[in-house]
């Protein structure tokens, strides 16, 4: 091959990369949406995540509407997003339950407004090795997890159709693409919330509606307290927690929703978010052999089965003086930031 061959395949190469970038451009600006006056539901609204999504959204000027199962945590929540000067509808939900999540979501249309963004962010995690993980284990997390979301955008979809616009994000996992050990019952309703809302994005885009999977991997959202172990609670809790709170493995709550939000304004398709995230999930794509043999070695590190066996224990009923410590307080921070301490 000549050199001047070589210069033409290199010039129509840079060309079809330009046309990529600007058509790319072009489907942004297409997409785009402003949330300012829009009508914005979020699940599990009242603390963590779906309350820093609140936050920004709010500063975006939508009118918010969050649902979540306590009262209480719904009112403070409300104070705190009030701040911002914008409308905020609250309503105790649970997102298990079909017929209250439809009145939940025709409430909303009626107080509020129709909605245009739906943010599926409710949502539970439980820590466990596989011996003590049961099927009501299996079940529990997969309605929390997956059956909730399937509710919520059955309620919405029909008007989101009939207006042909809307928004949808699922707020899977990291979990969702890449199962790590003593999280079972938890990746495998991830898994299954990713594969439909990938699916979904299919078949609703010719009616106007992108959907969003999004996949965080550790996030200081201060949500270890309130999660869920087995077996040696203390020493689950422990490895959770502390992994939550490094830096250059976990992201900040502000942080991730920034990034959601934008993947939400443009009608990404999927967002991975952060760094440790995004290179598991491409290793595993191209040598899922190596992260199976990977995680099993993870796995013998982690805490053998024991200890309060089958029970379960929340978070903040399993410190210690290691989780009390300095590898921990950016989670703590986070967690007194952002509701979910109890008070």
């Amino acid at each position: 091959m000549n050199l001047s061959s070589t210069n033409k395949i290199g010039l129509w190469g840079l060309a079809g990369i330009g046309a990529i970038l600007a058509t790319k451009a072009l489907l942004n600006h297409l997409r785009k949406m402003e949330f300012r006056g829009k009508t914005v539901v979020i699940t599990g609204g009242s603390r963590g995540l779906g309350l820093v999504l609140a936050r920004q959204f709010a500063q975006e000027g939508a009118n918010l509407a969050i649902c979540a199962r306590d009262q209480d945590e719904l009112e403070r929540a409300q104070a705190d997003l009030e701040l911002n000067g914008v409308t905020v509808f609250t309503y105790t939900c649970d997102v298990t339950d079909r017929d209250e999540v439809t009145e939940f979501i025709q409430t909303v249309e009626q107080e509020v407004g129709p909605i245009d963004v739906l943010v599926n962010n409710a949502g539970t995690i439980l820590v466990t090795p596989v011996e003590h993980a049961t099927e009501e284990d299996f079940r529990e997390v997969m309605e929390t997890n997956f059956w909730s979301a399937f509710h919520t955008i059955n309620a919405v979809l029909p008007r989101m159709q009939t207006r042909r616009a809307g928004r949808i994000v699922n707020i899977a996992s990291f979990g969702g693409k890449v199962s790590f050990p003593h999280l079972l019952p938890y990746t495998t309703s991830k898994f299954a919330l990713v594969g439909y809302s990938e699916g979904l994005r299919a078949e609703l885009m010719k009616d106007g509606i992108y959907v969003t999977t999004v996949c965080p991997g550790l996030m200081r959202t201060g949500s270890p307290r309130n999660a869920y172990f087995k077996g040696q609670n203390e020493k689950e809790y422990a490895w959770f927690k502390i992994g939550d709170s490094l830096p250059g493995l976990s992201k900040s709550a502000e942080e991730s929703a920034r990034q959601i939000l934008e993947a939400c304004r443009y009608g990404q398709a999927e967002l991975i978010i952060s760094l440790p995230a995004k290179l598991a999930t491409a290793i595993h794509g191209f040598a899922p052999g190596l992260t199976a043999e990977v995680l099993s070695v993870i796995n013998m590190l982690l805490p053998a089965p024991g200890g309060i066996g089958d029970q379960r224990a929340q978070g903040k009923d399993s410190e210690t003086s290691v989780t009390r410590s300095v590898f921990t307080t950016l989670t703590d921070d986070a967690a007194e930031a952002n509701n979910q301490y109890q008070w």
